[in-house]
Order: structure tokens, then C-alpha cells, then sequence
């Protein structure tokens, strides 16, 4: 494998295909090494022409044995939270900014804990993310969570001073550098609801709500 700093799923990226083509393509992705330990890559889903698409971090134990974007419990409160904010989940895409579980083993047993990618795993896959966003070409992206959001917004991006307000989408070329189309919303991951204490658990997910409400008058006409 190449040193981090040359990691790039780049040269993995067909041109010219379609989602599906894409999916198929990744599946043969070996960008950096987060491939050698995954199941399986596991690439974005949803409606192809959806309005808005949500970005999530990278899937997790249950998405990378199934094979699809947020089936586990974090899964369970984006949908529950879309639904309350005003957001069908059935028109909406979802994806991970990196496309390959990273995990620990417990020092005893066979369970897998997440490990959150660093900055060169994120840096490249961003081609996958970038072409799915191409071609979806939605008026709202959702940045779920920092990594996410640095996907998107750069290594300086903080979700507890950007989230809920809406910022331009950054330009799907080369760096980054520039506006896009479409505007860009952060809000928390759907997991760190699931990891608050019993007290703060409710007013995280209220946040979540909040934000993501805030996508939902951008996809209905208003300011957010």
C-alpha cells in the first residue's frame, strides 16, 4: 500500500458511470487499506434523483455485514428524526463519507468496535462521495457528524460551531476550494444520540431534530 498521505480511491472511480456502475466499481476499491479488514464496501442508497442527500461517517458492524447504509440502531433514529423534521426517509439518498468499516477487536472476543477515520482515510474516499453527489445533484446535503463534515468542508470543520445553519456547498472538484451547487446543512451523527447519557439523550436528539428541520425548510422554500 502507498504511504497515507498518497491513499486515493481516485484511479478506482469509473468515468462517466451511473450510480450503479459506481457501486460496482467500488466494490473493487483499494484507495487505502481499510479494505483488507471490511466485510465488504458498502456504497450509498436511496432514491437516484432525491433533493436531499444525507452523509453519515462510515458504516458501521451491522451496515458492513448487510451491505447497505444505516440498517443498525443509528439507522433507526436518522429515520425517526427525518420523519419528525418533516424529511420522507424514502426520497432521501444516503451514503458514508468513507465506504469501509474501520474497527478494533475487543481484546477478548469477537466483537468489532468502530474507530473513526483519520484524515487521509476520509481525504480518499472523497472521489466516491464527490461522484455520487455529481449525479444525484441534490439541493440539500446533510453532513451527519465531524467526519462527514470534514469530508465536505475541510480538516477545520467543528460540528459544534457549524451545525444547523446552512453554508454553501463546497465545489465537487479537485480540493474543494469554491462553491457548488446545493447548500450543505451539519448536524450531529444519529450515534451520538445512542452514546448520550440517559439525561442528555433527549436534548441531543431534539438537536438532531432541529438541524435537520433546518434541511427541511431549505427543501420546502424557506431560508432554513
Amino acid at each position: 500500500m502507498p504511504a497515507p498521505e498518497d491513499y486515493d480511491a481516485g484511479p478506482f472511480v469509473p468515468g462517466g458511470a451511473d450510480l450503479q456502475g459506481l457501486r460496482d466499481a467500488a466494490a473493487g476499491c483499494r484507495g487505502c487499506p481499510l479494505f483488507r479488514e471490511a466485510t465488504r464496501t458498502v456504497f450509498g442508497s436511496g432514491d437516484a434523483s432525491a433533493r436531499v442527500v444525507l452523509v453519515g461517517e462510515q458504516p458501521g458492524d451491522q451496515e458492513d455485514r448487510k451491505g447497505e447504509p444505516f440498517v443498525g440502531p443509528a439507522g433507526g433514529v436518522l429515520t425517526r428524526a427525518l420523519a419528525e423534521a418533516g424529511i420522507d426517509p424514502a426520497e432521501a439518498y444516503v451514503t458514508n463519507a468513507v465506504k469501509h468499516f474501520k474497527f478494533e477487536r475487543q481484546a477478548r472476543g469477537k466483537r468489532r468496535i468502530h474507530k473513526a477515520p483519520n484524515l487521509h482515510e476520509i481525504s480518499a474516499c472523497r472521489p466516491w462521495l464527490a461522484s455520487e453527489l455529481r449525479l444525484v445533484g441534490p439541493e440539500v446535503v446533510v453532513a451527519l457528524g465531524a467526519t462527514a463534515g470534514k469530508s465536505l468542508l475541510g480538516s477545520s470543520f467543528r460540528v459544534t460551531q457549524q451545525r444547523g445553519v446552512p453554508l454553501p456547498l463546497p465545489s465537487l472538484d479537485g480540493d474543494g476550494e469554491g462553491e457548488g451547487e446545493g447548500t450543505l446543512v451539519a448536524t450531529i451523527h444519529p450515534s451520538a444520540v445512542l452514546r448520550a447519557d440517559d439525561r442528555a439523550r433527549a436534548d441531543a436528539y431534539a438537536g438532531l431534530v432541529s438541524d435537520l428541520g433546518v434541511a427541511a425548510r431549505l427543501l420546502h422554500g424557506g431560508s432554513g
